[in-house]
């Protein structure tokens, strides 16, 4: 029963009324066109400027953020010295 349900279902919602609200269609007036294209640039123009400023507004306050802050810590004078030795792997050839 399921099998029929599913195969069915698309058919049930492309005959329903509702298709029709969502489908984008062009207008016929090709001065309307023009200028729901520009809307469209418009509203992509708009949006990159918006990210940009925001990315801006971001690093500039991590920026500032760290330059007033300082250094809390000071970083430390004496280095770890140590020997260190490579031990080799058994079964690998030895590289020389």
């Amino acid at each position: 029963m399921s099998s029929v349900f599913f195969r069915t279902l698309h058919a049930r919602f492309d005959a329903s009324g509702a298709r029709g609200l969502f489908t984008p269609r062009k207008p016929r007036n090709p001065l309307l066109r023009v200028a729901l294209g520009l809307v469209g640039v418009a509203v992509l123009a708009g949006l990159l400027v918006v990210g940009l400023v925001v990315g801006a507004a971001m690093v500039s306050f991590g920026l500032l953020r760290g330059a007033l802050r300082g250094r809390t810590h000071k970083p430390a004078r004496e280095s770890l010295d140590a020997e260190y030795r490579v031990v080799s792997k058994p079964g690998q050839p030895v590289l020389r």
